[in-house]
């Protein structure tokens, strides 16, 4: 197979999706594979792109996150023991340093998020215009919520994240009350760790960052409608199920990967959708087709979907509305 220039390809793809007549099987095929910038969207390309570039980084930084778990427990049991007090002390402050590492580059997604949102929502264009004319930008977009989820489902796993920096603020505190001034309160002051300690807190904090993120600037920029913003990600959600469900389209993967790649962002721009929208993805009215994205979940292998089912039982807004069908709901259960 020979990738036609996928701009073309974009141009079917979202044609189809705005016309009526989805059922009769649309013939497209989005390339997440080999998009290039073109020079109108090379400046907000190369922003963001500094930011994915560390991206790679941070997740194996939080894979290799092994906590310090034991040398707290020896710690608090021993607390006359100055020697396991220190030991636990030098093995937590490094951990707390890649913890604000990992905050910090949320706090970068965040900007890269709205650059990207400014771009593909933008008037006069409709959004499916700006998927067609942007799809560099649009795959950035779709790479950030990839990061996204995967970094969830990682710290999803690491309970000992919050132990350790639990660990270390106590620790703080009760230095303080001896005066003792600790190098790393220059890395990691108290406000500093305020908002670690929220973020943290989240069962997905990077997903919560950006549907934060994406309702921030919804409300911020008050002369462009919402629908600009809700229509760019349902778009995104149409394409992503269509490509999924038309065994010509997956069969022309270079990967698995994208494969995978596809339904996490389709999941992620539910997600967002659920958050910015204010009725959210699940009604009757909503622009995302639920009971197909889900159906087309359902048929990949369990271990590659039942962390992106859990999103969407867990981390979206309006699931359990009233106005949620029940068969959706069921699918869920």
């Amino acid at each position: 197979y020979v990738s036609m220039s996928g701009r073309n390809q974009m141009g079917n793809l979202l044609k189809v999706l705005t016309c009526t007549e989805l059922d009769q099987g649309p013939n497209f095929f989005l390339d997440f594979e080999n998009a290039q910038p073109t020079d109108s969207e090379r400046e907000v390309w190369n922003q963001v792109n500094a930011v994915l570039q560390e991206s790679e980084s941070i997740l194996s930084g939080l894979q290799a996150y092994k906590g310090a778990g034991r040398e707290i427990r020896d710690a608090i049991q021993n607390p006359n023991d100055l020697l396991l007090q220190e030991r636990a002390w030098n093995s937590v402050c490094p951990l707390v340093i890649r913890l604000k590492k990992f905050y910090s580059f949320s706090l970068k997604l965040e900007k890269a998020l709205q650059s990207l949102l400014e771009s593909l929502t933008c008037p006069p264009c409709t959004p499916t215009q700006h998927l067609e004319k942007e799809q560099a930008l649009a795959k950035q977009f779709a790479e950030i919520l990839h990061f996204t989820l995967r970094f969830d489902e990682l710290k999803m796993r690491i309970p000992a994240i919050q132990n350790d920096f639990s660990y270390y603020r106590r620790t703080i505190s009760r230095n303080r009350i001896n005066n003792m001034n600790l190098d790393i309160e220059n890395e990691v002051n108290n406000e500093m760790a305020n908002r670690m300690s929220l973020f943290y807190a989240e069962a997905t904090p990077m997903l919560k960052t950006l549907s934060t993120a994406t309702t921030n600037f919804v409300t911020e920029n008050k002369t462009l409608p919402l629908e600009n913003t809700t229509d760019c990600l349902s778009t995104m959600a149409s394409v992503c199920k269509v490509m999924l469900e038309t065994p010509e389209y997956t069969s022309r993967f270079n990967s698995e990967d994208t494969l995978l790649f596809c339904m996490r962002v389709m999941v992620g721009v539910i997600i967002l959708y659920d958050h910015v929208h204010p009725n959210g993805a699940f009604t009757r009215s909503s622009k995302i087709d639920m009971k197909g994205c889900i159906k087309v979940l359902k048929e990949q292998p369990a271990d590659n979907v039942e962390g992106l089912l859990n999103a969407l039982k867990f981390t979206t807004k309006h699931l359990n509305d009233e106005t949620t069908p029940k068969h959706i709901r069921s699918m869920l259960q």
